[in-house]
């Protein structure tokens, strides 16, 4: 195993038992964070996801967590205001279910899950779960939102209509994907070598094994593909879910996060380790362009509409633009402290990123100019 491979077993390691004290200036991927005593040195010391913010492009407002504070922040686009909604203890991750305009906030400290209606941007609703819930995601078809947990053997299963939960026997989770249209859920595991692939509708798990060392992952519903950045080989993992093929896709030192432009079938791999962005052609699983970012660039999103792709440099306090049609830089924004987390309004084209520091929620003054051209 290298030296970027030990490093990053390491981290997540701590990761698992929210301790990184020693870690003051090792590497430190989308599971932890930090307090930052310089501009080169990483956040460390609590648990942090890259779901910590996001968007509802059909009221515009954004939402972030204050894990600190127990609270979610609310950015109103088209007002400019601000305002605080009260959830449980360490808030960490959040999903938004666009059709019924609902806001699930993983509680992790408190073991619940807080619901909150984006008509009122008020608690209406609190679930228990497990405790240390994690991360959340939401399938809208079935209205349902499924929890995975930092320490248990289960996914939770929360029916939005009623707010009543099941729980799924699927073992320990750290990465969730969806595939609402087959009512597919996809499980990795840090430590583990296998991806479970859950039919929510019978059950039934069967798992294929990729090796140890997953965290990344999304799913592109075009090609019934999942992609998950495999940090200790330097790949990106894709799996076809109808013909279970496997295929590696050699990438950057340490890839931690991965999404698609599902309009010129692109995919983005950031690169914690050598601090780049690789550009693959899904069509034909090879890096077509590969770009340097910020210091240890952690989370991405992808602006589809435009043809833009959002880099969060932690240790940078900034955010990287780069034009998706030549998939070359194109400027480089103040992000907030330690920005670990990205969302874009689908519509509008705004960026907004999640910090460690204070604020908890960063706009990111990129000039329309840029976005558009």
């Amino acid at each position: 195993m290298n030296r970027g491979s030990q490093a990053i077993v390491s981290i997540f390691r701590h990761r698992r038992m929210l301790c990184v004290a020693a870690l003051l200036t090792a590497l430190i991927p989308v599971g932890i964070a930090s307090d930052a005593h310089a501009e080169n040195e990483g956040p460390q010391g609590r648990l942090i996801t890259s779901l910590a913010v996001a968007i509802n492009p059909a009221t515009h407002k954004v939402y972030a967590v204050n894990e600190g504070a127990g609270t979610v922040s609310v950015i109103d686009e088209q007002s400019g205001s601000t305002r605080t909604v009260k959830v449980g203890k360490g808030p960490i991750a959040l999903a938004i279910n666009q059709a019924t305009n609902r806001i699930y906030v993983a509680n992790t400290e408190s073991g619940s899950i807080s619901v909150i209606d984006g008509g009122s941007d008020e608690v209406i609703a609190t679930v228990k779960a497990e405790p240390t819930p994690y991360v959340l995601a939401v399938n809208e078809a079935s209205n349902k939102v499924y929890v995975t947990y930092t320490y248990s053997h289960v996914v939770t299963v929360i029916d939005g209509a009623t707010n009543t939960t099941q729980s799924l026997k699927t073992g320990s989770a750290d990465g969730i994907a969806l595939d609402p249209a087959s009512h597919t859920i996809f499980l990795t595991t840090y430590e583990d070598p296998d991806i479970r692939i859950v039919d929510d509708t019978t059950g039934t798990i069967s798992k294929i094994s990729v090796g140890p060392h997953l965290w990344g992952i999304t799913f592109d519903a075009s090609s019934h593909t999942l992609y998950l950045a495999h940090t200790g080989t330097a790949d990106i993992v894709a799996l076809n879910e109808k013909t279970r093929e496997v295929y590696t896709i050699p990438v950057g030192e340490i890839p931690c996060a991965v999404a698609i432009n599902p309009v010129t079938h692109t995919i983005y791999a950031v690169n914690y380790g050598d601090e780049t962005v690789s550009a693959i052609d899904a069509a034909n699983r090879k890096v077509i362009a590969t770009m340097h970012v910020g210091k240890h660039p952690q989370a991405v999103t992808v602006d589809a509409a435009h043809n833009r792709i959002y880099i969060a440099n932690v240790h940078s306090n900034s955010v990287t633009v780069i034009d998706g049609a030549r998939n070359q830089v194109i400027g480089t924004y103040d992000a907030g402290r330690n920005p670990y987390a990205l969302a874009i309004d689908a519509i509008t084209g705004h960026v907004y990123a999640a910090n460690y520091g204070e604020p908890p929620v960063t706009p990111v003054n990129v000039p329309s100019a840029v976005v558009q051209r």
